[in-house]
């Protein structure tokens, strides 16, 4: 497995990897590796960097070898949990034959070196979901899924559960979440159409699929757009409304969104509850609980009038709904979380500085939460070359960073969406 970066290195980068790989010569002449045996080396190299696990590989046979141990693989799936990587999404081809990822250890692009193998057979599948080390796609004809560890490349077919008649009409949300002590993961689709939703769960210890399970609606939620016929003309519905300039618009009700990021969904786990959040088509956190089998809509943040995007991603159990707003000729960009009264709680906002030049770009935000409480914040304009935007935020030490450009042969490469996932090499389909 290599890695090529997605941009040019610097002098400066140059110079810090000279210095590892001295300091890292200089502790073998201290410390012979060779002196010892391979339990203790294995539990050694499964506590480094993936990324620098890699590039240590090509130091002997030894230490290649030990990718395929078996024994080493257990070592590394006992590390609790390791930095995110972000699977970035392009807009024209979702599986092209160039995977750019991002390193949020070594805050670097790169590009996964197995285009033979990873995407050039599976053109028709499309980034839908993922968990732990894995990413699952879906294709966009038959709905069958696909399951891959994209460092590996091993992957698996998995039929969809849903009948092809009704695949892209019904499906709603795809939602994965892994078990660490297991190695297990579970797959879990919602079908239908608020009111009548259901849900399937795979699991991949017992390789098969639940029986179609109903959601019903929660009695107390009353926020439901559905709880009174105004709500619901408004909800499903079109708005009408006059600008500051006294010209009338028309706001339609309806959530667009981009393929990728089409049937998107977070999963939360607490207390063995599970809780599947999706966004309606026109635009309402839907809430499922899977333990109890019912549904609910949260809150609205902002009245339907005015325009705005919106995402959730989830970090470390908890939901968080990102949403870019425009108001008095300007932008804002925050994060939301909802307590346990169900008030939504500001947790984060784009410095001015960064979000006033969004305004007026009529983009969109599409985002992914990871391992580590960093949250992804990709933001797209209908034109591209107009503004392209990657932002990251820390929910501990509430920062926020931007991205660089990624490059490829020297031309910038735009993404509208990204996955995240862990690098475990150790990770099984």
């Amino acid at each position: 497995m290599e890695f090529s970066t997605g941009k040019r290195k610097s002098r400066d980068q140059e110079e810090e990897e000279e210095e590892e790989e001295g300091r890292i010569s200089l502790l073998a002449s201290e410390f012979p590796m060779d002196d010892l045996n391979d339990d203790v080396l294995e539990r050694v190299l499964s506590w480094l960097p993936t990324s620098c696990f890699f590039r240590m590989s090509s130091v002997c046979k030894r230490w290649r070898s030990s990718q395929t141990s078996k024994s080493f693989k257990l070592a590394c799936s006992l590390i609790p949990s390791r930095d995110p990587w972000f699977f970035m999404i392009d807009d024209h081809d979702s599986t092209s034959s160039s995977s750019f990822v991002f390193d949020s250890t070594e805050n670097t692009w790169k590009n996964l070196n197995r285009r033979d193998t990873l995407f050039h057979p599976r053109r028709d599948f499309i980034p839908v979901a993922s968990s732990g080390g894995l990413l699952c796609f879906r294709c966009s004809f038959s709905g069958d899924f696909l399951l891959r560890n994209p460092l590996t490349g091993f992957s698996r077919d998995l039929p969809s559960p849903i009948s092809q008649d009704d695949n892209n009409n019904s499906l709603q949300a795809v939602a994965m979440t892994t078990t660490a002590t297991t190695s297990s993961y579970k797959l879990v689709t919602i079908s239908g159409e608020i009111p009548n939703l259901s849900f399937k769960i795979y699991d991949s210890s017992s390789d098969s699929w639940s029986k179609d399970q109903d959601l019903e609606s929660a009695k107390n939620n009353e926020s439901s757009p559905h709880e009174d016929e105004s709500d619901t003309d408004i909800g499903n519905g079109t708005v009408y409304f006059l600008s500051k300039t006294g010209n009338v618009v028309v706001a339609s009700n309806n959530l667009q969104r981009s393929p990728s990021k089409q049937y998107s969904s977070v999963i939360t786990v607490t207390d063995d509850a599970e809780t599947v959040y999706f966004l309606s088509s026109y635009g309402t956190i839907v809430a499922c609980d899977l333990t109890k089998r019912c549904f609910t809509e949260l809150p609205k943040l902002l009245p339907p009038f005015l325009e705005y995007s919106i995402d959730l991603v989830e970090c470390n159990g908890t939901m968080y709904v990102i949403l870019l707003s425009e108001f008095f000729e300007s932008a804002s960009l925050r994060i939301w979380r909802l307590d346990s009264n169900r008030e939504w709680v500001q947790v984060g906002m784009l410095p001015p500085a960064l979000s006033h030049e969004l305004y007026g770009k009529k983009g969109d935000v599409n985002c992914v939460g990871g391992v580590g409480n960093k949250i992804l914040v990709c933001f797209n304009a209908s034109l591209p070359e107009v503004c392209c935007r990657y932002f990251v935020y820390d929910l501990v030490e509430e920062e926020w960073s931007q991205l660089p450009r990624c490059f490829k042969d020297g031309e910038a490469v735009d993404f509208v969406s990204a996955l995240s996932f862990q690098p475990r090499i150790e990770a099984t389909v």
